[in-house]
């Protein structure tokens, strides 16, 4: 459940970056939204990694 969440919230944040940029230190122009789903991934391995 949590990854499907984390996955929307990416989406989500993609499409925000490429309407207008969120301006955090990495995301400052519209060409960066990319690293907003590269981030979820590593947060996502992680997770399925602690999951018992």
């Amino acid at each position: 459940m949590s990854t499907k969440l984390l996955t929307v919230l990416c989406l989500l944040a993609m499409c925000v970056q490429l309407i207008k940029p969120l301006g955090y230190p990495g995301l400052r122009q519209r060409r960066d939204f990319w690293k907003i789903p590269a981030a979820g991934f590593l947060v996502m391995m992680i997770m399925v990694l602690v999951r018992p």
